[in-house]
């Protein structure tokens, strides 16, 4: 299968820069897999499509401020983008510009806070306070959001459940979910779980093998509590359906599918896979030629994803992570 096979071309002025004022305000294209059928409407009307046993999965990851922005003694202006915490102050970080030398000193907020490079992708800083460090740090909106990151994307970058600190990336289909349509949902018979997984760098990162089968994923992070084991398989028992909120949530149901509930999964869901325990999806419009694309097409199909993303298109639909949203039904 070819990388080529997963393109297609996107006005630059429908990738989303900013989040909808309400979140439940952004439009939904609701594709059903069986007759073909491509419906539009409001995401806050997504529990007409939804059933009483049906089982939600949504991912209560919660994301970092992991992006600073420094100088160096020169003046130069760096930009460090904290990956993981090693042991005290030292972290594997992406650096910028990449001539930086090592040891080298970097300086945050006037001298505030310091760092120094001490091997590639590693920078440790003056102090190993992480409220500290967090503090001259800004949310890591993604690089197709041409705008540096204000106060108000500290909560529009979270979901509304986001809980347990660990992701550089945001779970964007769960971010259309407003506190009172969760409500709404349980009240109408519809269970739903939270499993974690912490989206990594990886998320980002090009395909760049044309055979998309020398692709390796990055390992990120994942947990399902006992409580979501048990709600996914008496869901599964029961005759619901199992829904994935988002392309993390998806791919925590199918490496539990392997007998995984912890650890880390390096699962790569590409057309061909068969999917064991999701069996709906929402998630909002993904990149062209990445993974995320690749696992949407797996579930709803190559020829009807070109369908619904044409679509999309010509009804100027709005794209990426602050964009709208489909249901793979």
């Amino acid at each position: 299968m070819k990388l080529s096979d997963f393109d297609y071309n996107l006005p630059k002025e429908l990738i989303a820069q900013h989040p909808l004022k309400e979140r439940d305000a952004a439009r939904l294209l609701v594709v059903n897999r069986l007759n073909r059928d491509l419906n539009q409407d409001i995401f806050s009307n997504i529990l007409e499509y939804l059933r009483p046993g049906d089982l939600l999965v949504l991912n209560d990851t919660k994301v970092v401020k992991c992006r600073l922005f420094g100088r160096r003694k020169s003046g130069g202006k760096v930009e460090v983008f904290l990956l993981k915490q090693e042991k005290g102050p030292v972290f594997e970080a992406l650096l910028r510009p990449g001539r930086l030398k090592e040891k080298e000193e970097i300086f945050f907020n006037e001298g505030a806070l310091s760092a120094k490079i001490v091997g590639k992708n590693k920078i440790s800083f003056s102090s190993s306070d992480l409220e500290l460090i967090r503090k001259y740090a800004v949310i890591p909106l993604p690089p197709y959001i041409k705008r540096p990151a204000c106060e108000t994307d500290d909560l529009d970058y979270q979901t509304v459940y986001s809980k347990i600190e660990g992701a550089v990336a945001s779970p964007t289909a769960g971010l259309h979910f407003t506190t009172g349509l969760l409500e709404k949902i349980k009240k109408n018979g519809v269970q739903v779980a939270f499993v974690t997984l912490h989206v990594g760098w990886g998320t980002f990162k090009p395909v760049k093998d044309e055979d998309i089968m020398c692709h390796r994923m990055e390992a990120e992070d994942f947990f399902i509590s006992k409580d979501a084991e048990e709600k996914i398989i008496r869901t599964k028992n029961n005759g619901g359906r199992v829904i994935a909120v988002g392309t993390t949530a998806c791919r925590v149901l199918e490496s539990f599918a392997e007998g995984k509930a912890s650890g880390s999964t390096e699962i790569f869901i590409y057309p061909g896979y068969k999917f064991r325990f999701t069996d709906a999806l929402i998630t909002n419009f993904h990149l062209p030629r990445t993974t995320l694309l690749m696992l949407v097409s797996a579930f709803g199909g190559m020829e009807l994803m070109r369908e619904a993303y044409k679509k999309a298109i010509d009804e100027k639909y709005r794209f990426y992570s602050y964009g709208d949203a489909m249901f793979l039904t």
